[in-house]
């Protein structure tokens, strides 16, 4: 509950109403695969950025 409220900031609604799946995926997007992550470079944020802009 402390990540998904405190880490994550859901609300206690949208915590409560997630799978199992959904909140692992947020722990390996906030903490990496086992803890091994490594934040992106300034390529790989601008590729993404330019695959996916904002509308």
């Amino acid at each position: 509950m402390a990540f998904g409220l405190g880490m994550l900031r859901l609300a206690p609604r949208e915590f409560w109403a997630m799978a199992l799946p959904e909140l692992t995926a947020a722990a390996e997007g906030v903490y990496g695969i086992n803890g091994l992550s490594s934040p992106l470079d300034e390529r790989e944020l601008a590729g993404l950025m330019d695959q996916f802009p904002d509308e």
